[in-house]
């Protein structure tokens, strides 16, 4: 992190904790639905906001052997610290960075005939080279076209002095179990795979993997499962929350008259008030869209955002809590068991993605668990 970061840190108060143990216990209980098949981790966009440099060892050291991220430049990071892992770049290679992927022994995965071409091209100097080939079954965004397939299937020769080591896809509505279009998706990818020499296959995401054993395949892909989210909306959670924040209130504010709360003055106060302002804002991550509608806590008792959230400040209402419960420096629970990111992304109204993403850099990071990892950023 840089100077500035580390000392903005410091100056806010506000604490982001990120279990490394929760974590590694998420991905034994995701493994564990799909015995059969090898379970690897994705940790692209720095383990989805956590810290990849933290969340990665603490994986391996569970078991872990198979990461994916999304960009050469999140491999390169790992390669040092997973020195036995297979690390997978979703994105594939830049024309011309083929050798960086071979001096660091990546895997690419290849998401069109150029790509694959431009690979096969360099298995002719380096010998057999690892890749994963990808087939878009329904998400129209990176992949194999069907005209791109049927070349491959006419044309073997194309995968020649290619080590592919799955053949994958990417489910798009698996969240959403009742959709008939993870059939129709699951039913193009056994299809495409037999018409290809034989090869393992992945096409299970977190929530894939809830999908049942059709879904699994050769090997799963986990990755926002393992950060807490749920993969089983509208059912219980079946992982363990993994990340906590706490932000401390800078002031409390009582008001016995009509007023205003705010940019905008969007939320009126029309009886005697306490107004707790804890220190946390929109460029902490904590989404505008929380205004007027989130809610943080001091122990049991829920704090309603009132106003407009602001870049570095949140306004509470505290009118319902007793006298010492809060008051300057308290720290009151924003992301916690009690209102996991789930539940915080609900109030958003977006999904709790952007929220773990999001996560700014002005907190004081502290994990807990891991190998060794113990400690504060």
């Amino acid at each position: 992190m840089p100077t500035a970061a580390k000392a903005a840190s410091r100056s806010t108060g506000t604490v982001l904790t990120i279990d490394l143990d929760a974590i590694t216990r998420n991905y034994n209980r995701v493994q564990s639905e799909a015995p059969g098949a090898a379970c690897a981790a994705v940790v692209k966009a720095d383990a989805y906001g956590l810290g990849a440099i933290e969340v990665a060892p603490a994986l391996a050291a569970a078991g872990c052997e198979i990461f994916f991220v999304a960009h050469l430049g999140e491999a390169l990071a790992l390669r040092p610290l997973l020195p036995g892992a297979t690390i997978c770049v979703f994105n594939g290679f830049a024309p011309g960075a083929e050798g960086e992927f071979i001096e660091n022994d990546l895997v690419p995965v290849l998401n069109n005939l150029e790509a694959l071409e431009q690979w096969t091209e360099a298995t002719r100097a380096k010998g057999p080279l690892p890749a994963l080939l990808h087939y878009d079954t329904g998400m129209s965004r990176l992949g194999l076209s069907d005209e791109e397939l049927g070349r491959i299937v006419d044309d073997p020769r194309l995968l020649a002095g290619v080590d592919i080591l799955w053949f994958m896809s990417h489910l798009a509505v698996a969240d959403e179990p009742d959709r008939d279009l993870n059939k129709l998706q699951l039913e193009r990818f056994a299809s495409a795979r037999a018409r290809l020499p034989a090869m393992k296959a992945s096409l299970a995401n977190s929530s894939g993997i809830f999908l049942g054993p059709d879904y699994h395949f050769e090997l799963v892909r986990p990755g926002a499962a393992l950060y807490g989210v749920n993969p089983t909306p509208g059912q219980a959670n079946p992982v363990d929350p993994v990340v906590s924040l706490q932000a401390p209130v800078l002031q409390l504010r009582e008001i016995d008259s009509p007023r205003s709360v705010g940019y905008g003055a969007s939320h009126s106060v029309t009886k005697p008030t306490k107004i707790a302002t804890i220190a946390v804002g929109y460029a902490d991550g904590y989404l505008r869209s929380l205004s007027n509608r989130g809610r943080c806590y001091a122990g049991r008792y829920e704090l309603p955002v009132v106003g407009r959230v602001s870049m570095d400040l949140v306004t509470l209402d505290a009118s319902t809590l007793p006298d010492d419960l809060v008051k300057p420096g308290t720290m009151v629970d924003v992301i916690s068991a009690r209102h996991p990111v789930d539940a915080v992304a609900q109030d958003a109204d977006t999904i709790a993605y952007e929220i773990l993403t999001g996560l700014g850099a002005r907190y004081t990071r502290r994990y807990i668990g891991g190998p060794g990892l113990d400690g504060t950023t």
